[in-house]
């Protein structure tokens, strides 16, 4: 991963936790230890998510720009498709409480998607590569 990369990774995943923390002690007081639990499992869930995909996509970025679109467009598909199944299988749990769990879950997700598009704002990056060659310019 390239520094820009870790350093919105990090600007995204602390804000989450912090918001996720508080979303669990709400879930706690208002719902019990399966509110904590489910508000827990919501946070865990929108961490590992995102953070799969910031990596997957700064990996597929050192390829070409072409592969990381496809990696970011994949990466989002897989998580639909798994936060389908997860939700399905556990749609009927009284493990933890359901309503805690979606509540993190959106909570999270906005707070990692706003702080990581402030993350992509502040980071200063080339639109252009400087060291480009136009092919059957020379070198002149």
């Amino acid at each position: 991963m390239q520094a820009n990369d870790v350093r919105v990774l990090k600007s995204a995943a602390i804000p989450t936790l912090v918001v996720g923390v508080a979303a669990v002690v709400v879930a706690l007081l208002t719902a019990g230890g399966k509110g904590a639990l489910g508000a827990a499992l919501g946070t865990l869930l929108v961490g590992i998510f995102f953070s799969v995909s910031v990596v997957a996509v700064s990996y597929a970025a050192r390829v070409s720009p072409q592969v990381m679109a496809i990696a970011a467009m994949l990466s989002y598909l897989v998580k639909v498709v798994v936060i389908m199944i997860v939700l399905n299988a556990f749609r009927d749990t009284t493990v933890w409480n359901t309503l805690a769990f979606a509540w993190s879950v959106v909570i999270c997700t906005l707070v990692w998607t706003g702080f990581e598009v402030r993350a992509f704002m502040k980071t200063k990056m080339l639109y252009v590569d400087p060291e480009a060659r136009v092919p059957g310019k020379g070198d002149s």
